[in-house]
């Protein structure tokens, strides 16, 4: 058999199950597509004489195209969640031409929750707990270890147990009180500030943001108020490494992350990270408003 026609019947093989895991990555039916058109067009570019799995090959190219899109949205807005279409359930393994219905009839409260995971949360968790994949494999594709992969799918998995009809309440919570500290920083509002700061609040500045700042280590809300006390002008919500925090972002370029530790209804630490080699490495998602 002709080789092109060889690999153009076994990626429509694949199809659904490519579509079906991207959709599930991504929570967006036509971002979902390109990445499996991005897959066929990087398929046809490779040889792939060494390839022994190519459905794995395929599945592990998606997964990196889905990462690549998902960290793009760093540099715009979230995109809002596409609403699934529910059809009927069907048993991927057992009935692949259906997977696509499939991957359509994911919920969209689950969708909600996934989309407050950081990229690699995401597809740490899709991969493993919704495909099966091993965490060596996963790994790989995230730029982690096996180790850091295993905790980054855990730490997704509590976030999404429970969810049902509902998005993450505590996750709710949080972001409000997320907004509230950065719309009284930008007002210079001293006494909502304080009133969203846990008593004995640390912040932690990593050297770079320290002299970016020009402020270092403090405790107390009173001094953490006053050192926040009008700034945040460029700083828009974001999920940082899970959890919520701001981005600073000049001309297209992240400059600072502030994550923040939030917990009984208060902020309890403040951590600003403006090391490239650090920012580099993070993971984040600018929020809607």
């Amino acid at each position: 058999m002709d080789e092109k026609k060889w690999l153009a019947d076994e990626f429509e093989a694949n199809r659904a199950h490519l579509r079906a895991a991207a959709y599930r990555m991504l929570g967006s039916r036509s971002e979902a597509e390109d990445a499996v058109q991005e897959a066929w067009l990087r398929l046809s570019r490779t040889d792939t004489t060494g390839v022994g799995n190519l459905g794995g090959w395929l599945t592990t190219v998606v997964a990196r195209i889905c990462l690549d899109m998902l960290r793009a949205r760093k540099t715009r807005r979230e995109e809002p969640l596409e609403a699934p279409i529910h059809a009927g359930i069907a048993d991927p393994a057992n009935d692949p031409e259906r997977e696509a219905a499939f991957a359509d009839s994911v919920g969209l409260a689950l969708l909600v929750v996934l989309q407050t995971l950081a990229p690699a949360e995401r597809v740490a968790f899709v991969l493993h707990d919704m495909f099966d994949l091993p965490f060596d494999e996963i790994a790989p594709i995230i730029g982690r270890s096996s180790a850091a992969t295993r905790q980054l799918a855990s730490r997704a998995r509590r976030r999404v147990q429970g969810v049902d009809e509902a998005p993450d309440v505590d996750f709710g919570r949080k972001r409000t009180i997320a907004e509230a500290f950065l719309t009284a920083s930008r007002n210079g509002d001293l006494e909502r500030l304080i009133a969203v700061l846990a008593p004995d609040v640390v912040f932690r500045p990593d050297a770079t943001a320290a002299r970016f700042g020009t402020i270092g280590e403090m405790r107390g809300a009173a001094h953490v108020a006053e050192a926040f006390k009008g700034r945040a002008q460029a700083a828009e919500i974001a999920i940082v490494g899970g959890e919520l925090g701001f981005v600073v972002e000049i001309q297209g370029q992240l400059r600072v992350v502030v994550a923040l530790t939030i917990a009984d209804g208060r902020i309890a630490a403040i951590d600003a990270i403006a090391d490239p080699d650090h920012l580099e490495r993070l993971d984040y998602s600018i929020l809607l408003d």
